[in-house]
């Protein structure tokens, strides 16, 4: 695991996860990623001096009013003391753990379509938009579909690898999820797993992330990577990823 650990911090950190941010400031170690909508992301590699650093993005976005969200993403086996401490006095609220995981993409994909159900790649905007509707209503709170329908046209416009995937029964959809190659590397991200109530339990995820591993393969990828919630982190282990940390992300909104 520990070789894993090093792959992450080394692939996974910084640069890959700011991909489609319409811009990034550097703050000494921070990067300060800006997307569409007014959302600020926050990441860095290693952190020197937390609560100097989170008082940094703190100014930025006391002085910056179209910032409107912002995420700060902790590890826990990162070194970082005072920091929870720090992003809490600047108004961020820490969200639920996340469990990282990461493992050989060949370990997911002999996984088939339970009968009745169509796993299938959506690729035009009104599929899209469906799919991110679904996991809106899934996740529920803060809904995303307005954010990430035209982030995601976007990244496709350049060639980015950014697909979106779904399960179908009788024509409703019942789980989503996306793929996302890291241009440069053999990693792709999986993100936005969300099932159904009603379908969960009868290996639809399985196989949904079966189709998106099969087609990050046939892009060159080797290696699988997810921050998953309690709900999908034992599909993965099952599937022979493995957990190699935590990740809390911390956010923060403007008061309306």
């Amino acid at each position: 695991m520990t070789d894993l650990l090093a792959a992450y911090d080394a692939h996974l950190r910084t640069a890959s996860e700011v991909l489609g941010a319409t811009s990034v400031d550097r703050i000494g170690p921070l990067w300060a990623a800006r997307y569409e909508g007014g959302r600020l992301f926050v990441t860095y590699a290693e952190l020197d001096d937390p609560a100097a650093r989170v008082a940094q993005i703190a100014a930025l976005i006391a002085a910056d009013e179209s910032i409107v969200q912002a995420e700060w993403k902790t590890r826990t086996h990162d070194h970082a003391p005072g920091l929870e401490d720090a992003l809490t006095r600047a108004g961020f609220a820490a969200e639920g753990v996340e469990s990282v995981m990461l493992g050989d993409a060949g370990t997911l994909v002999d996984v088939p379509a339970p009968e009745g159900v169509t796993v299938r790649q959506m690729t035009t905007p009104a599929d899209i938009r469906a799919a991110l509707d679904m996991q809106d209503e899934v996740f529920g709170g803060t809904p995303y579909a307005e954010r990430l329908l035209p982030e995601i046209l976007e990244r496709q416009a350049r060639g980015e690898g950014v697909e979106v995937w779904a399960a179908e029964v009788d024509g409703r959809i019942v789980s989503v999820g996306r793929i996302d190659p890291i241009p440069g590397t053999a990693f792709a991200g999986i993100w936005g797993g969300a099932t159904l109530a009603d379908y969960r339990g009868r290996g639809i995820y399985r196989a949904l992330t079966a189709a998106r591993a099969r087609s990050a393969i046939s892009r060159g990828v080797r290696w699988i990577h997810s921050d998953s919630t309690e709900f999908s982190r034992p599909i993965l282990e099952r599937a022979g990823l493995v957990k190699v940390t935590e990740t809390v992300p911390w956010t923060w909104e403007r008061s309306a």
